[in-house]
């Protein structure tokens, strides 16, 4: 099936210089270096407290922007990934122990940034019988000890549904919950390791549901994969279906020649036009454009904390 995705004004051929390369980047996906010591003093802030992030271990194009804002998205549970999706630059590898004291470190990390919205994701752990959950509640509450008031958004993996382990985590009162459907139904097999797609939704609904507390769920999908512009409609009616509240719409840009390649460049004014659908189809807030990603400017939607510290 071909990729429709991009409108013949905005469609950008893909030509690599030399076979076996990766494509050039159209110049909307291109970005500057930073120059403000914001940028070093993020970098020797995680460093000083080994810490990892999404923003290094899956070579996000983001990254020097937003440390040089001050604000990183960390990845507990190591950088050791069970899982082998084919757009994922993390490692896949047999993970390490799990670090006790790393809650607290991350909750030191946040009140040193300054940060009033934080995101906190972390590799699969299918090595682990609650996939990690546990961990996640532990960092949840160390941050909002630490930080009273800050909103706290977690991206989370699916679990395994295991409805239980999904319930450690809601239970540590997080404001945003956020599992990544990645694509549309019909490449998900090649795209994700083990996920399904039905499986995610039923995650995400079963995290609204579930929650004792208000809670916002929130989804993303790569653009550029080779689906088509029906199929992204679809997979957004899907999630509107699940209750989800937040929408993160961005371009796949393939991270080494070992991962899956990029099928197309979605221009900007088809990104524009997706927003305005998923705008239409009820969601609460829409983040679309090439460079968007889960957490990218997440404190652009940040509901105030209902939930206040104990």
């Amino acid at each position: 099936m071909d990729a429709v995705l991009t409108s013949p004004r905005g469609s950008t051929p893909l030509t690599s210089p030399v076979p076996g390369s990766r494509p050039r980047l159209p110049q909307w996906l291109k970005v500057a270096l930073p120059s403000s010591s914001s940028f070093t003093k993020t970098r020797l802030l995680l460093t000083d407290l080994k810490l990892h992030t999404v923003c290094e271990s899956a070579k996000c194009p983001n990254h020097w922007e937003c440390w040089s804002r001050g604000t990183a998205t960390f990845m507990i549970a190591g950088d050791r990934c069970t899982r082998a999706c084919g757009f994922c630059a993390v490692d896949t590898a047999k993970p390490l122990a799990l670090e006790a004291d790393e809650p607290q470190r991350v909750a030191e990390a946040t009140r040193r940034l300054g940060l009033k919205h934080v995101v906190i994701t972390a590799v699969a752990r299918d090595d682990l019988a609650d996939g990690g959950a546990e961990h996640f509640r532990q960092t949840i509450e160390a941050v909002r000890a630490l930080n009273p008031g800050i909103v706290i958004e977690v991206l989370v993996p699916d679990f395994l549904e295991r409805e239980w382990a999904i319930d450690l985590v809601l239970a540590a009162r997080p404001h945003i919950y956020n599992h990544n459907l990645e694509t549309v139904r019909r490449l998900t097999p090649d795209v994700r390791h083990r996920a399904t797609y039905d499986r995610s939704l039923k995650v995400l609904k079963l995290a609204k549901e579930r929650a004792a507390t208000p809670l916002h769920t929130k989804s993303g999908l790569m653009l550029g994969l080779g689906e088509t512009r029906e199929e992204v409609l679809e997979t957004m009616r899907d999630l509107r279906a699940a209750q989800v509240d937040i929408l993160t719409l961005g371009q796949y840009l393939q991270p080494t020649l070992r991962h899956l390649p990029v099928r197309e460049f979605v221009s900007p004014e088809v990104f524009a036009e997706l927003k305005a659908e998923g705008e239409a189809l009820g969601f609460l807030h829409v983040a679309s454009g090439p460079l968007v990603r889960s957490s990218y400017h997440a404190d652009e939607f940040s509901p105030s904390p209902t939930v206040e510290s104990e």
